[in-house]
């Protein structure tokens, strides 16, 4: 699979794990544990157990929402996620931007008009924003109440998409989960999955990424932005 790079017309970004650091230190220091039960665990892989819990830590969202939710309850479970957010003392001072990000964001938006499509609240989504100067730069920012569904349902794209003038089609959405490709797809859009998150590089296929990369600043390769 390829991108129609000349289709493109905005961007959306998810942040944890595609913006936001996945705080690998934390992911070292916990796989030694899961090591001494890795015969408990499925594929025996102590490595994925340990990202698994870290991602569950930093981003409840994600984790959480990647259920099916065929009863109906995402709104409900989205404001208890917002609820976590709002009680977790962390959140305010985990803002790690991955290397090469911002300057990526700050050449982009020359570009194109940029999003940001989070499972985080709105409040925490925005103050990522704004605590890395970046609020001349995304346009759209959006978070788990945002839209009438959440990732991996489509609404979020498709409220970012409306918000920046543009058809869904015309839209890259990257991020490193499968709720993010999934919403990106059910929207009609592009979708790149990139490795320096929680993703792994054959559940993100599998899911309909048209492109993987092993890091988000390499989209500017992608896009041939490079000079």
């Amino acid at each position: 699979m390829t991108l129609q790079i000349e289709k493109i017309r905005a961007i959306c970004f998810d942040i944890d794990g595609t913006l936001n650091d996945t705080d690998d230190q934390y992911v070292r220091k916990i796989t030694p544990f899961f090591s001494a039960v890795k015969f408990l665990l499925p594929g025996k892989d102590a490595g994925k157990a340990a990202r698994r819990l870290v991602m569950w830590i930093e981003a409840p969202g994600n984790f959480l929402l990647g259920i099916p939710d065929v009863l109906g309850l995402d709104k409900h479970l989205a404001r208890a996620i917002d609820r976590l957010n709002k009680s977790n003392k962390r959140k305010i001072h985990n803002y790690q931007p991955i290397e090469g990000v911002i300057e990526m964001i700050e050449k982009l938006s020359g570009h194109y008009p940029l999003a940001v499509v989070s499972a985080r609240s709105e409040e925490t989504t925005r103050d990522f924003v704004v605590r890395n100067g970046l609020e001349k730069h995304f346009s759209v920012v959006v978070g788990s109440l945002t839209a009438e569904h959440t990732k991996p349902f489509a609404d979020p794209i498709l409220y970012a998409a409306n918000a920046m003038g543009v058809l869904p089609a015309e839209c890259l959405m990257v991020g490193d989960t499968v709720v993010d490709i999934k919403a990106g797809k059910g929207a009609g859009a592009q979708t790149v999955g990139v490795l320096c998150g929680f993703g792994e590089e054959a559940e993100l296929l599998k899911a309909g990424a048209d492109v993987i990369l092993r890091s988000t600043p390499a989209l500017m390769d992608l896009l041939k932005m490079l000079s």
